[in-house]
């Protein structure tokens, strides 16, 4: 389902880390309708994040690439905004899915990245690889060499989601605040935990690159945790990716049943906060769908037969909002703080 690349065969400009070609094609596809100038100035806004400090560029391009981002243009006058969208969350496989070995950049120094994963031409995922034949070299070394990376161009890592680093026996990802002993393995493809412990190199990259995956992670699962004025990047890890899904799945049943939903087990220092915020955003995005599906039930002469499942998710996720307020309040003490 990926397009292979090698980056020396690319035609391109080293010191721009995305792939223009590729991003101005598919800003044009992802938003039909929009004149060429309007997707002219919003191709500038995405391509010159320069702005701040790394963290600062990265938090703003990751509000761009989940929520889409607002381009202001004048009409007959007034001004108004269009909203572009850089992924197609609604279709995921929509999306344009490539993978460039060898792709190199030139910032404050040269660096030329073993691989990088490409949604719709954006450098999301920086994949760093060591041999595990050589026994002095480890998996550290390559997370040593990302944060080098991150000195020489930062500008890449200004669209990054989130790297990868492996050396075959061990493959870990995380964010680029996170610290060596922050990068978590990805031990399932598929929630099931009976082979957690096979955390091997194809369970690594099957369970976080299937495409509809990525995608659902890139949306729901990467946020950023401001409290105590700190700036840390969160990236889901794969225990609390299928809890949340489950908890998501078993809470549209419990709208329809008695209500209950279960028990959310994660043992101390695991994320049980995160998890609750994670499961807490989805209900809010799809209650939010819930109300624009309403506006449309309730023109209908059958509003109360149609109305009333789509209704469910906006009661559900009503009833969830004063705890994920408080949730929000005891991140900034303590993250794997009990929750029940």
């Amino acid at each position: 389902g990926y397009t292979y690349e090698c980056g020396y065969d690319v035609e391109r400009d080293y010191r721009e880390p995305f792939y223009r070609e590729v991003l101005e094609a598919s800003l044009k596809r992802l938003n039909k309708g929009v004149s060429a100038d309007i997707l002219a100035e919003g191709l500038k806004m995405v391509t010159n994040l320069n702005e701040g400090t790394l963290i600062q560029d990265n938090r703003r391009f990751t509000e761009m690439l989940q929520n889409g981002f607002a381009v202001p243009y004048l009409e007959n006058g007034e001004n108004r905004t269009a909203t572009l969208r850089l992924v197609d969350f609604e279709q995921p496989l929509a999306n344009d899915f490539r993978i460039v070995n060898q792709w190199s950049v030139e910032e404050l120094g040269k660096i030329r990245c073993d691989m990088v994963v490409m949604i719709n031409g954006l450098p999301l995922v920086v994949v760093e690889l060591k041999t595990a034949s050589d026994e002095n070299v480890t998996i550290e070394d390559a997370y040593l060499q990302i944060r080098n990376y991150m000195k020489k161009c930062p500008s890449l890592f200004g669209y990054n989601a989130f790297c990868v680093i492996s050396d075959l026996a061990q493959s870990k990802a995380g964010t680029i605040t996170s610290k060596f002993e922050r990068f978590m393995e990805w031990k399932s493809e598929d929630g099931n935990y009976e082979t957690k412990l096979i955390a091997d190199y194809a369970t690594f990259f099957k369970g976080m690159f299937m495409r509809e995956r990525l995608i659902d992670i890139l949306k729901n699962y990467i946020c950023f945790d401001l409290n105590d004025g700190a700036q840390s990047k969160i990236l889901t890890a794969y225990h609390q990716y299928f809890a949340v899904e489950k908890a998501v799945a078993r809470a549209h049943q419990a709208v329809e049943g008695d209500g209950k939903i279960g028990v959310f087990w994660h043992t101390q220092g695991s994320g049980k906060s995160f998890s609750m915020i994670f499961f807490a955003h989805q209900l809010i995005q799809e209650s939010a769908a819930a109300k624009t599906s309403c506006a449309k039930c309730w023109s209908t002469p059958r509003a109360a037969s149609i109305c009333n499942n789509c209704c469910a998710t906006a009661r559900l996720a009503a009833s969830y909002s004063p705890p994920f307020k408080s949730l929000k309040k005891a991140t900034a003490h303590s993250p794997t703080a009990k929750t029940s």
